[in-house]
């Protein structure tokens, strides 16, 4: 007869009722004091749950001192004790532990598995993805909606090659126009004509030949013109407005329904419906022949204006906010709600350059000198003066400070002039190629959600949310 937990030859012996094992008493009880189990089953067990074994008993005699060697036998009988115990438990812990590290092991191994077969079904998708093309409607055009970036067409891309040929080459030795606004005319704008226009929740204002269209979020458009100080025909887009141009014959609307609609003589003569989102903003190229829209739907499109079609697709990696040709056509800018402002080559929808402004872009313009672009981000009360030579931190030539919110703006032709736009007014910022500097010489207190520059730089042409329009011209001496 022997203990379960020592090994040895019980002194009180006892057995349990649970499992019917033989435990020396002192060592049980310490046992189920700590545990409270029984070693053997792993029941609860108690105290009473303990019968004791009768059996002849050798009286041994009380140890006096460790000095004794009958005292030194019962200490090291005590360790042993404590020893066989610990020795237990410890068995018991390896066991339990060589379990749970198996169970770990296969869990793991089935993780690896299942993320190896994910990421190789994931890029499987990707590569499908890449040469997949969807079928979809595009309004009026019905073509196919490209899930890849698409080149231009061959006449369009030649198209793009002879403009910036064309201008680039002017550019660096252009005079100022004869006849254009000075920084002394600039200096005594005023107010010469302010008018509430039958356009609430007015968005954009575009200028053409005397006169400004006007277009806001109940779809609303009022032809104004600004010599006559009048409206001289209404639009009705029926749908919300957020951006317009108006070149030539042809006035072009963005809507927050993700359309690009163009009227001619009053009528509509075309109409796409290429984003899944908002169309947030629209730009014309030098060439006059292609049209840009961006969206929320992290594209930009390029319409063919000759033939009235979709020419091509791009997608990118975040909604789109704000968006400009390169004064020779051959960059496209598109700023995102990330923060960074894209450049892509207008021919072939690659990626040229990638600059960051820090929050959502709210609005782009270039400069006629062709490498410098100005940029303001929403709720920003600076205005970013970037160079295109440059990269990183040494691209941003000036930083302009405006003191109050800028939501527009508008760069004039001689390259002199940067007009901005924003709730608390109308600012313009002057660049001096003499002395290398910037200066303001206009500050105007006409809140204003859009401003244009009019021919000649002789006149600033501003609307507000209420649709009050405000034209600013020198005074009269």
């Amino acid at each position: 007869m022997l203990c379960s937990l020592s090994g040895e030859a019980p002194q009180e012996p006892v057995v349990s009722k649970l499992s019917g094992a033989v435990f020396e008493k002192r060592l049980i009880e310490k046992y189920i004091e700590e545990n409270g189990k029984d070693p053997v089953s792993g029941e609860d067990l108690t105290l009473d749950d303990l019968l004791p074994i009768k059996t002849s008993r050798v009286v041994r005699p009380r140890p006096p001192t460790l000095t004794s060697i009958p005292a030194l036998l019962s200490t090291f009988q005590n360790e042993w004790d404590a020893l066989a115990l610990e020795t237990y438990n410890l068995g018991e812990q390896l066991a339990r532990t060589r379990e749970e590290l198996a169970t770990s092991l296969y869990q793991h191994d089935a993780a690896v598995r299942v993320i190896a077969r994910l990421t190789k079904e994931r890029d499987e998708a990707r590569d499908a993805l890449s040469r997949v093309t969807v079928s979809a409607g595009s309004g009026s055009n019905g073509d196919a909606m490209a899930v890849d970036a698409e080149a231009l067409p061959d006449e369009l891309a030649d198209k793009v090659d002879e403009t910036q040929a064309r201008l680039s080459k002017s550019r660096k030795k252009r005079p100022v126009p004869e006849g254009w606004a000075t920084a002394e005319d600039i200096t005594s704008f005023a107010i010469d004509k302010t008018n509430s226009l039958p356009v609430p929740q007015s968005t954009t204002v575009s200028v053409e030949e005397g006169y400004a269209a006007v277009g806001g979020l109940q779809g609303d458009v009022a032809i104004y013109s600004i010599d006559s100080d009048k409206v001289e025909r209404s639009l009705q887009v029926n749908e919300p407005i957020t951006d317009s141009i108006w070149d030539g014959t042809k006035v072009f609307f963005s809507t927050s329904k993700g359309s690009v609609k163009i009227f001619e003589n009053g009528n509509e003569i075309a109409s796409f419906s290429d984003h899944a989102g908002p169309a947030t903003g629209i730009s014309i190229h030098p060439s006059k022949e292609i049209l840009a829209s961006i969206g929320s739907d992290k594209s930009f499109v390029f319409y063919d204006l000759v033939n009235i079609r979709r020419a091509t697709r791009v997608y990118t990696n975040a909604a789109l906010t704000a968006c400009a040709f390169h004064p020779d056509g051959h960059l496209f800018a598109a700023g995102t709600s990330s923060g960074e402002i894209k450049l892509f080559m207008t021919k072939t929808g690659e990626e040229a350059a990638s600059f960051n402004l820090g929050a959502p872009v709210q609005a782009i313009v270039f400069s006629e000198n062709g490498f410098w672009f100005a940029a303001t981000a929403k709720g920003q009360t600076t205005v970013t003066i970037f160079d295109l030579r440059k990269e990183g931190d040494a691209a941003q030539v000036k930083v302009l400070d405006i003191g109050s919110a800028v939501q527009s703006l508008a760069w004039d032709y001689s390259q002199q002039f940067l007009a901005t736009a924003g709730p608390a007014g109308v600012t313009v910022q002057q660049y001096s190629k003499g002395s290398k500097s910037w200066s303001e010489p206009l500050r105007a207190a006409v809140s204003a959600v859009d401003v244009k520059w009019a021919a000649n730089a002789n006149k600033l042409v501003a609307v507000n949310a209420d649709g009050v329009i405000s034209v600013l011209a020198a005074k009269e001496s």
